[in-house]
């Protein structure tokens, strides 16, 4: 698996995987219960994961619907 990006922004994961999964790509959210270290207040950042085949495809669809991506493959 390979990470998309990473965010603190809680909308920004599920536009991002509702994108994707239009696209028949899976993706998963990693950090998702973080919350529960932090004590709810969102400063640690969840990450957005897909299978290495998907990877170079999904990167493109996100950067299409403006949504920034990690620049390390």
């Amino acid at each position: 698996m390979k990470e998309l990006f990473r965010t603190t922004d809680p909308t920004l994961i599920p536009f991002a995987t509702a994108i994707l999964r239009a696209e028949n790509i899976e993706c998963f959210d990693l950090d998702v219960h973080m919350s529960i270290l932090e004590g709810s207040i969102g400063v640690m950042p969840r990450r957005l994961m897909v299978a290495d085949r998907d990877y170079f495809i999904a990167r493109s669809i996100l950067r299409e619907n403006d949504v920034e991506v990690s620049e390390k493959p």
